[in-house]
Order: C-alpha cells, then sequence, then structure tokens
C-alpha cells in the first residue's frame, strides 16, 4: 500500500442520541428482529429506580430480567453467572446499562454463550494467554444504554478478570477480549441517564474519553474519519465539560459532553487496531499496579505527556490547536496543553501524581518500563522514540 494512503474499515452499532433516547430500545430491538433483553447492570444501577424506570419503560414487554451483579472488576466468573440468568430468561438480547465495567462483563457473557467450552476451559485459556476466544458466530447482541463518560461504548474489546475463588483458574488472570461480534448492534446515548451518576464518577469517566479524542489525532493509527470526528468531539467536549465546575450542570452542557463523548470514540476500535496512545499506555502502567482510579491518573498525566510529545515530535499540534480554537496563539503547542488541563481543572480532578494512590518516586522506572512495554505505545506518533528516562521525566514533572 502507498505509505500516503489510509484505509478505514469500521461497522460500529447503530445510535441512537438525545434526551428520550432510552425510550426508543424496544423499537430499536424490534427493527433487528429481537424479542426479549436481559438487562445487565451493577448493584447500585439496578437499585436506582432514576435509571432503572426509563429502561423497563423504554423496553416495555422486551424486559426479559435484570442481571445487577456485575463490578469494576470484570470477572469471568460474573460473567458466567450471567450466561446462567441469560437462558434463565430465554433472552435472546442483551442491554448492558451503566459504566464500561458492565459493557465488558456484557461481551464476555455474550462470548461464554456462544462458546462450546465451558467457563472452566475459557478461565484456563484466560490463565495461559491473557484472552478468551471469541466466536465468531452465535455471539448475542448488545444494545449498551451508557451512564458514564469514558467513551468504551463503540468498540470490539473487553477487560476480564479471574480470581481462584470462582474455580474457574487455580491463580488470578486478567487480559482482555477482541472480536468483531463485540461491537454493541446498538447504542442509546441519553443525556438524561448520564446526570443520574454520581458528579465524581462521571467526572473522572469524562476525562478518560476526553483522552481519546486527544490521542486519537496524533496516534500512528489516524484516519481523515477520525479526525474529523475526534475535532469535533473536542470542541465539544471543552465547551460541555468546561462547565462541570459549577454547583449545578447545565442541561445544554450535558448534551453537547455526551455528543462529544459519542464522537469521541467513533472510529477508535477498529479491526485493524485502535487510536489510543501515549496518555493511554501512562495509563494502564499506573491502573494496573496501583489504585489509582483511571480517570484521575489521566488527569494527572495528560498535561505532562502532551508537554514531552510536543518537546520530542510534531504530535499534530496544529491539528489539535485548530480543535481547541487556539491556533493563533504565540505558542499553539503550549495553548493546546492548557486548554487539556483547564478541562481536567473543571472536572475537579488531582493534578499532581502525589496526591493520588500512585507509585512514590523510588518506583518511577518500573512504571516507566510498564508504559513502554504497554501495547498502546506501539501506536505513538512514528517520530517520538521515548526512553526509560523520558517516560521518568514525565512522572517526575507530574509529581
Amino acid at each position: 500500500m502507498n505509505e500516503a494512503s489510509t484505509r478505514f474499515e469500521y461497522d460500529p452499532a447503530v445510535v441512537r442520541y438525545g434526551r428520550g433516547a432510552v425510550g426508543d430500545l424496544d423499537a430499536e430491538l424490534a427493527e433487528q428482529g429481537f424479542e426479549r433483553a436481559l438487562v445487565v447492570c451493577g448493584s447500585t444501577v439496578g437499585a436506582t429506580p432514576a435509571v432503572m424506570d426509563p429502561v423497563r419503560e423504554g423496553l416495555g414487554d422486551r424486559l426479559a430480567g435484570v442481571f445487577a451483579e456485575t463490578t469494576p472488576e470484570k470477572r469471568l466468573g460474573t460473567a458466567a453467572e450471567g450466561v446462567d440468568a441469560l437462558r434463565e430468561a430465554d433472552a435472546d438480547a442483551i442491554v448492558s446499562l451503566g459504566g464500561g465495567s458492565s459493557l465488558d462483563v456484557a461481551k464476555v457473557i455474550s462470548t461464554l454463550a456462544a462458546s462450546d467450552r465451558s467457563p472452566a476451559d475459557c478461565g484456563r485459556e484466560l490463565e495461559a494467554t491473557g484472552s478468551i476466544t471469541v466466536p465468531e458466530d452465535g455471539l448475542v447482541p448488545i444494545f449498551a444504554v451508557p451512564t458514564t463518560l469514558a467513551g468504551a461504548d463503540l468498540t470490539m474489546v473487553a477487560g476480564v478478570t479471574a480470581d481462584p475463588e470462582s474455580g474457574l483458574v487455580d491463580s488470578a488472570a486478567s487480559g482482555g477480549i477482541s472480536g468483531r461480534g463485540l461491537m454493541p448492534a446498538g447504542v442509546h446515548y441519553d443525556p438524561a441517564l448520564f446526570e443520574t451518576t454520581p458528579r465524581s464518577i462521571l467526572a473522572a469517566s469524562a476525562m478518560n474519553g476526553f483522552d481519546k479524542a486527544v490521542e486519537t489525532l496524533y496516534a500512528r493509527s489516524a484516519t481523515p474519519v477520525t479526525d474529523a470526528t475526534a475535532m469535533r468531539a473536542l470542541d465539544r467536549l471543552a465547551e460541555g465539560l468546561g462547565t462541570f465546575d459549577r454547583e449545578e450542570i447545565p442541561t445544554a452542557a450535558m448534551d453537547t459532553a455526551v455528543e462529544g463523548i459519542l464522537l469521541a470514540q467513533y472510529g477508535i476500535s477498529r479491526p485493524s487496531g485502535t487510536t489510543l496512545s501515549l496518555i493511554h499506555a501512562f495509563g494502564h502502567a499506573l491502573t494496573r499496579t496501583y489504585p489509582v482510579q483511571q480517570g484521575a491518573a489521566h488527569g494527572v498525566i495528560a498535561p505532562h505527556a502532551l508537554e514531552y510529545l510536543f518537546e520530542k515530535a510534531d504530535g499534530r499540534r496544529d491539528l489539535l490547536a485548530e480543535a481547541f480554537g487556539v491556533e493563533d496563539a504565540d505558542d499553539p503547542a503550549a495553548a493546546v496543553v492548557a486548554a487539556v488541563a483547564d478541562v481536567r481543572d473543571a472536572l475537579g480532578l488531582p493534578t499532581r501524581l502525589r496526591d493520588v494512590d500512585g507509585p512514590g518516586r523510588e518506583e518511577f522506572p518500573e512504571v516507566a518500563r510498564n508504559t513502554l512495554d504497554d501495547a498502546f505505545m506501539g501506536n505513538a506518533p512514528a517520530d517520538l522514540d521515548p526512553t526509560v528516562g523520558d517516560i521518568e521525566g514525565v512522572l517526575d514533572a507530574a509529581w
């Protein structure tokens, strides 16, 4: 292929966006030929009428049952229990409701339900390889109803963990699964449901989703299509998230933020790879080893990672500056960093690594190695050649 050419292959979910969009669940399932859906969510969401009532009403007679057992750990054992619930409810579809962990568990439920292997066999594969084979056929379709802003809804991947107590593995295991069929069949973005999420959770998730749009512009796998959606996403997110420091988020601002998150993830997860890059590699290295929350890690690291990027490489700073409306600044790169910090500050997130449950400075060499070893570093700009010392420097700056 000509090095100057790009290939964009993407088969996203059907998207419904707007206030009241969750009320279209029945119509969307009918349009796609599905009769009964099991709602998969966490216990808190399942016990929150402000979230559950609109979903129940939206599904109407197509509601087959509720499995409110998901946790942030995305356990394989939970998914195995979800398969039992799916079969007991005689459901032919899943509605994942809540944050990314519920969607991930729903994807693992779909995978296990379509597999001719037992959950224990899948657990042994996870333990040995860090993944579980996703069948090409028979997957249970998923309709996602997100309530956080992490921007992981239009993807074909999921995380999963397993512990020996489940009886499915001999030792603790974690990893991810991936397959074209894991892309949801539909996603319903209803800003009214996002307003039911506690502000702290919503703000942290928003930083993660916001960084997806930032990274998409400088990722090695960027395309003209993702350039366009990411730039519009950053415009909408800077406007919408910039109001999150107010006592009450204006309705229009929430609508704008949800629209921005929708666009931020459009095309970031494709059969050919992802647009996640430098910032997410830092985030993985911090959150997989330490109890720091991912949104907090992103908030601390993002401005410093961008400063490093612009010092060592172009980082497509002109496009980022245009997206943030700072292209006429004396130093567009510095203005981009400031714009990212402004969003972080409006979200009320920590600004220093020493203020979160992360590593001490003596652990920075290990964190740096883990960052460099992360798969997303392979998607960093081609003109960036980071070293352990470079990554330690970013961590020092963030300290």
